[in-house]
């Protein structure tokens, strides 16, 4: 494990990942790879997940070819110095930002969307000049394998290292020093890689979860409410980080959005939701276990079938849930969506706020004032008003959560921005400091630190 990481520091000493032509080149080469290999990489995926070739594709592949188009376009704006504002003192220097590489780099990819969620941070480490140890999850082994595969065939082999392997492998990887980790999973393992990494001081990423709240407003279109929340709940299965976790809404409103969900499940994935090329699997049995004891003692209003042989958990709706039952209590990352009654917005407010920041938090509403206000007043990792998921494809957004569910952010310009460090530069001259004509007309010039700061200030 060391000598990987030592190779992978020797490679980045030598330079050769700093210049922007060999950057484009290697993007243009990942690029190339997702293109080539694109049925290995489906497949893969598939195996995994049970999930089907028009899924896989337009959840994770079509994500990555977005992203390095964009890369690859913007990239030489981003690495061009950008000049700073001078003050007196300064006048006649150069004073400019240089993003810099920051070394090596570790990035810990998750199992739900295997591909993407390894590859896209790998971009932006990439686009930014550093070294890169990759971890893919072991949870989705197919893609694991393929990813260790493939990357070596396209990529710089002592610049870019895959690492397979379980926790044991993991941990040891901790142990080394990076320039930057970006890990993508549980607050669980977040906490023991933040720990890992304070012991040098290395600054951490960490995308984790928690529960995403969804308010539906009295004053809104159901129809469509329903049909977008049924599409992001249900999406792989319920495996989503950001989808939506569970309901606010007026008791009066439940019955209207079960009837709703029910009708749009069954346009979505037919009269047997089981036989459904589009509906995917819980990853293992570890998983399906602890999704089936978050159903105990709960009103199931919608669905609850479950085949243990299958990993299958048919989409369940859950209403009148007290939020102290235990499926109120952790992200539930599986198919199940409860439906909590609350008065007013208000009292939603009050809920959400009385609990961890989660990472996206969802708003339905004809009421604009009433998003806006709802935005002002709690704090999420992204918001996205009358839709779901949908934040998460725009890469002018930086993708990230706050409190327990992360710390900082990628996708596009925000990836690079990860991955480099702000450097500050000012270049002077050897020339002699004069004091200007005007000064010694009026008397002697103070250049004393405090006059020097006030000047700066």
């Amino acid at each position: 494990m060391d000598c990987k990481v030592q190779r992978a520091r020797a490679a980045f000493r030598s330079g050769r990942s700093r210049p922007l032509q060999f950057r484009l080149q290697q993007l243009e080469a990942l690029r190339r790879m997702v293109q080539e290999r694109e049925r290995d990489i489906l497949e893969a995926i598939g195996a995994d997940l049970c999930k089907s070739e028009f899924n896989a594709y337009s959840q994770e592949v079509i994500s990555i070819l977005g992203e390095i188009d964009h890369v690859l376009e913007k990239l030489p704006k981003w690495v061009t110095p950008k000049p700073a504002e001078k003050n007196l003192l300064t006048m006649l220097d150069e004073a400019y930002i240089h993003s810099e590489p920051l070394g090596v780099v570790l990035i810990i990819g998750a199992w739900n969307y295997p591909f993407v969620l390894t590859i896209q941070p790998l971009i932006g480490a990439i686009a930014a000049g550093n070294a890169v140890i990759i971890k893919p999850s072991e949870v989705s082994e197919n893609t694991a394998k393929i990813v260790s595969k493939l990357l070596p065939q396209y990529l710089d082999q002592d610049l870019y290292v895959v690492i397979n392997g379980g926790v044991k492998e993991t941990t040891e990887l901790l142990r080394q020093r990076f320039d930057h980790i970006l890990y993508t999973g549980n607050t669980a393992v977040g906490k023991i890689v933040m720990e890992a990494a304070a012991k040098h001081l290395t600054p951490v990423t960490l995308e984790l979860g928690g529960k995403s709240p969804c308010y539906v407003d009295k004053d809104c279109d159901l129809d469509i409410a329903c049909r977008r929340i049924t599409w992001g709940k249900y999406m792989n299965c319920g495996q989503t980080c950001i989808a939506p976790d569970y309901i606010l809404c007026e008791p009066s409103l439940q019955s209207q959005i079960v009837q709703k969900i029910k009708e749009t499940v069954k346009e979505f994935y037919g009269e047997n939701v089981k036989e459904s090329p589009d509906y995917e699997r819980i990853i293992n049995l570890h998983h399906f276990k602890r999704i089936i004891n978050l159903l105990e003692g709960q009103k199931i209003a919608y669905g609850g079938e479950t085949d243990e042989a299958t990993c299958y958990i048919a989409p369940t709706i859950l209403t009148d849930v007290d939020p102290e039952a235990k499926v109120m209590q952790e992200e539930i990352f599986g198919p199940i969506l409860p439906i909590v009654p609350v008065k007013n917005a208000d009292e939603a407010i009050k809920f959400i706020n009385d609990h961890e920041k989660p990472l996206a938090f969802y708003i339905f509403s004809r009421n604009n004032k009433l998003i806006k206000r709802m935005i002002d007043e709690t704090s999420s990792g992204g918001v996205t008003g009358n839709d779901v998921i949908m934040h998460f494809t725009l890469s002018s957004l930086p993708f990230g959560g706050v409190g327990s569910s992360g710390i900082g952010a990628y996708h596009g310009k925000h990836s690079f921005d990860t991955f480099s460090h702000q450097r500050s530069c000012l270049l002077k001259s050897l020339k002699r400091e004069e004091i200007p004509s005007c000064a010694e007309e009026k008397g002697p010039v103070d250049f004393s630190s405090s006059s020097q700061t006030a000047l700066v200030q």
